[in-house]
């Protein structure tokens, strides 16, 4: 067998982006369960319909680094989403979604301030913590919105699906100013939404839908 020196330097031939559909399936229901048990770790005083996600990852709790995982699991699954779907979607929608990816696991690496009173916090790692998830909600409205133009009009769920993402993202950011005491709820409404869109982007590059890879 005759060696050949282009082998080395030809890069690899990607014929399906099934696996890594998998992968994101797969990491997006581990980051889901993550974040529904991280509650259980939590001093008494938290509530899930009270207290948000970020709240289950704050600085200075011990249970924290659960919610830290979901966060983590959940930014690296979109991110590989968005490389696997960089050929199909437009350039809008790539940037966007692979920006949601990168603050989500911000969001990780930088933890909010504890709803405890007295425990020792970093005031700029709370700070680039709020700066994360402000630009999370921007990059899931607008990467939908960029994917939104470019549905065929034969895509009709899709379309469908797309409006009351976006619709909801916005009455996310409004209800959560408007309305406290369950600002848990509204967040993890909106985590719900995002989640199920993500997941379906996955589930056509697994079933080959058509416009899919």
């Amino acid at each position: 067998m005759r060696f050949n020196s282009k082998y080395l330097i030809e890069p690899f031939q990607v014929t399906s982006y099934r696996p890594v559909a998998y992968l994101v399936l797969l990491m997006l229901l581990c980051s889901v369960l993550a974040l529904l048990y991280a509650p259980v770790l939590m001093p008494a005083s938290y509530h899930w319909l009270a207290h948000t996600t970020s709240e289950s990852g704050a600085q200075g709790l011990e249970g924290a680094w659960l919610a830290r995982l979901g966060f983590f699991l959940y930014g690296f699954a979109v991110l590989l989403l968005a490389l696997a779907l960089r050929h199909h979607w437009g350039r809008a929608a790539f940037v966007m979604h692979a920006a949601f990816g990168v603050c989500m696991i911000g969001n990780a690496a930088f933890s909010s301030r504890s709803w405890l009173a007295g425990l020792p916090f970093d005031a700029m790692e709370d700070l680039l913590h709020s700066l994360m998830s402000n630009m999370v909600g921007t990059a899931f409205s607008l990467g939908v919105l960029a994917v939104l133009f470019q549905r065929r009009k034969t895509e009709r769920l899709a379309i469908a699906f797309d409006l009351a993402a976006i619709a909801t993202a916005i009455f996310i950011s409004l209800a959560m100013l408007h309305w406290s005491g369950i600002d848990g709820l509204i967040q993890r409404i909106m985590f719900a939404v995002a989640y199920v869109w993500y997941a379906k982007e996955a589930l056509a590059i697994v079933r080959g839908l058509p416009g899919s890879l």
